[in-house]
């Protein structure tokens, strides 16, 4: 089985030409990061949100069945991660 190890950043992306020949094989872990940025001086963006940024990660193993997400029981709201940090 051939096996070929690959990254993708937001700016390999946008170059197919970096990842297209790839293979996604069992075992492999991938982290799927979005996430938004605001600059401080960006008039577009409601005040309260200038200058801060938002990510949210998830690390998702490949497996024979599919895909698992690792991170599924992460909490994710504000309300949950504080309930979390009071345990």
């Amino acid at each position: 089985m051939k096996r070929r190890l690959f990254a993708l950043t937001a700016t390999a992306a946008a170059r197919r030409e970096m990842y297209r020949d790839g293979i996604v094989a069992e075992g492999m872990v991938f982290t799927v990061e979005p996430g938004l940025y605001f600059q401080p001086d960006d008039l577009t963006v409601p005040e309260q949100f200038r200058g801060i940024g938002v990510r949210i990660e998830d690390d998702i193993v490949v497996t024979k069945a599919g895909a698992i997400n690792l991170s599924a029981g992460i909490p994710r709201t504000a309300d949950e991660v504080e309930a979390w940090l009071k345990r």
